[in-house]
C-alpha cells in the first residue's frame, strides 16, 4: 500500500513539474511576442512619421502618389514578414508548452 502511494505521490509531482513548466513556457513566449509587437509598432510609426515629413515638403501631386505607393508597398511588406515572424513565435510556444506535457503523459499511461 505505501508503495503504491509512493508512486502516485510520484505522479502527482511529475504532472505539477510539468505543467509548471508549460506556464513558464507561456509566459516567456507571451513576452517575447509583446517584445517583439512593440518593436514593430515603434518602427511603422517612425516610418508613417518619415512619410509625412515627406508630404509636407512635396510640391507636385505625383510625387506624393510616388511616396504613398511606396510607403504602402512597404509597410505591406513589413507587415507580412512581421506576421510571419509572430506565426513562427506562436508555433515555437507551443512546441514548448507541449513538450513537458507531452513527457508527463507518457509517464502517467505507463505508470497505469
Amino acid at each position: 500500500m505505501v508503495g503504491n502511494f509512493d508512486s502516485v505521490q510520484q505522479i502527482g509531482k511529475e504532472q505539477f513539474e510539468a505543467v509548471s513548466a508549460a506556464a513558464a513556457a507561456v509566459t516567456k513566449g507571451w513576452q517575447s511576442i509583446a517584445a517583439e509587437t512593440t518593436d514593430y509598432s515603434k518602427k511603422s510609426f517612425e516610418k508613417s512619421r518619415l512619410l509625412a515629413e515627406k508630404l509636407i515638403t512635396v510640391k507636385k501631386i505625383d510625387e506624393a502618389f510616388a511616396l504613398q505607393t511606396d510607403f504602402a508597398k512597404s509597410a505591406y511588406e513589413d507587415f507580412i514578414a512581421e506576421a510571419t515572424k509572430i506565426g513562427e513565435l506562436y508555433t515555437s510556444i507551443a512546441k514548448e508548452v507541449f513538450k513537458p506535457l507531452e513527457t508527463a503523459t507518457k509517464t502517467f499511461t505507463a505508470a497505469e
